[in-house]
């Protein structure tokens, strides 16, 4: 097996020293939830980039900018310095693609963690997706944390505390290892069929993050993805002809009667 290696081309170099108690990641996933949720995130505050991560552990492809341009698959990182208080100052952490394999995906949580803790982050937030099979007008919000503390900070009446099953990739092991570095982790999931990009999931864990940490940003451009996305699963529902109360039948729906038996696939 080829040796995993991590390639950082920085273009800030002038934060030494500055902190960011803060860092968001969404990866691409089921739905692209954290995905969509991070980069709107990241374009309505109008975050600074900082590094890009290249790996020979992402798929070998590039990506087809708006431009026409291409790019090598990569992770980025980019950072907020708040007007109003340094303890808003955040980071966040996208990307086209997780590893490739389970080694890799432990030393790109670490490579990130490292550039992480240069910037004094405390609580690092994981964006994800939980997967029920079906399609809902207004999805859930789940939640998980690397302590009590956190959990309580976070929980209230309209979101749901898991308490069993796992969350795979890279979305679950980023708070995993924050925690053994001695950060606070927490992972919020936006319910989701899995069958579509759903920008409904990625609104509603963006809404509960967004009033967790004190900041406003405007949702109309994922509003407007998700009119799209109602679209395509009307489209869906009539082609397959098994529709019923708006949501999608069939031999691979799944029940959350039990949560501890669902798989959480971020």
């Amino acid at each position: 097996m080829t040796e995993a290696r991590f390639d950082l081309i920085y273009s800030n170099s002038s934060l030494h020293g500055s902190k960011f108690p803060t860092l968001i990641c969404g990866f691409p996933g089921s739905g692209y939830v954290g995905k969509l949720a991070i980069d709107h995130l990241i374009h309505e505050l109008n975050a600074s980039h900082l590094v890009d991560i290249y790996s020979n552990t992402f798929p070998p492809q590039v990506m087809i900018k708006p431009d026409g341009t291409v790019d090598l698959i990569k992770n980025a990182m980019f950072y907020h310095e708040s007007p109003t208080s340094p303890s808003l100052n955040m980071m966040f952490l996208t990307g086209d693609s997780q590893p490739s394999n389970p080694d890799a995906e432990y030393l790109l949580a670490e490579t990130i963690l490292e550039i992480a803790s240069k910037f004094s982050v405390l609580h690092v937030y994981a964006l994800a997706a939980y997967i029920t099979g079906v399609f809902v007008q207004k999805p859930r919000v789940f939640c998980t944390a690397s302590d009590m503390e956190s959990l309580r900070s976070i929980n209230t009446p309209d979101i749901a505390v898991m308490d069993g099953g796992a969350i795979t990739g890279m979305n679950g092991l980023i708070i995993g290892l924050a925690k053994l570095k001695g950060m606070r982790g927490t992972c919020l999931l936006g319910e989701t069929s899995g069958y579509v990009v759903d920008a409904k999931a990625s609104r509603s864990i963006l809404e509960v993050l967004t009033t967790r940490l004190g900041i406003e940003i405007s949702m109309d451009a994922l509003d407007a993805r998700a009119k799209d996305t109602e679209m395509l699963i009307k489209t869906i529902e009539q082609q397959m002809g098994q529709t019923s109360g708006g949501r999608l039948e069939g031999p691979e729906q799944t029940t959350q009667s039990d949560p501890r038996n669902t798989g959480y696939i971020s």
